[in-house]
């Protein structure tokens, strides 16, 4: 029994040790293949025409839990041609999903047009909320050049007399994704000078 018991914790510890191994020969490999998606979904909601720098290298934390939806800093990334802003690109979650958190990456101008939304994570239910997913429908791809005015209605579902369709089955997902777009347009008009001049410290956000 004895003998048993210490084959079994040698093995343990054998395959314990051979992931731990694995795992620090893929973390650059990790590292890299999440940076390329990265770049890949901002260009998809900042325009490469709109900057001449790399965004996921001009990154910076803002924090305002009302409005981006979380109480931990959230990343931006600020697009510049020529050293002199354009547009921004931020991650905000919409905390009031079917099924709890969605993040979001959106872009936006610094005329407050919408350049783009897309879907980063989220656990609505398959088949219904999970059409905010690109590769499932084309449903994120309408709000692209909507203009945020204070002065104007915001962005909302037709059942609460807006022109966004909703789900059929499923209102409370793009109601909440509408909710988290209409707050984070609102967070960038008011602070976007700030943000413009904000240093880079997501470095410093990971360490």
């Amino acid at each position: 029994m004895v003998k048993n018991g210490t084959i079994l914790a040698i093995f343990a510890l054998l395959c314990t040790g051979l992931v731990a191994v694995i795992s620090a020969m893929t973390e650059d490999t990790i590292e890299q293949q999440q940076k390329l998606q990265l770049t890949k979904l901002l260009a998809e909601v900042v325009p490469e025409n709109m900057h001449d720098n790399p965004l996921t290298e001009h990154c910076i934390l803002v924090h305002d839990p009302e409005l981006l939806g979380s109480e931990q800093p959230m990343p931006a990334y600020v697009a510049t041609i020529d050293g002199e802003p354009t547009a921004l690109a931020l991650e905000v979650i919409a905390p009031a999903g079917y099924n709890g958190d969605i993040k979001i990456l959106i872009g936006v101008d610094s005329n407050n047009t919408l350049l783009g939304v897309r879907t980063l994570a989220h656990q609505e239910t398959p088949g219904l909320g999970d059409k905010i997913e690109l590769r499932k429908s084309g449903w994120v791809l309408q709000f692209s050049g909507w203009i945020y005015d204070n002065t104007k209605p915001a962005l909302k579902v037709k059942k609460d007399g807006g022109d966004i369709d909703q789900f059929s089955g499923a209102t409370i997902t793009p109601r909440a994704y509408l909710g988290a777009i209409n707050n984070a347009m609102r967070f960038v008009e008011q602070n976007r000078t700030q943000l413009y001049r904000a240093p880079i410290n997501c470095e410093a956000h990971d360490e």
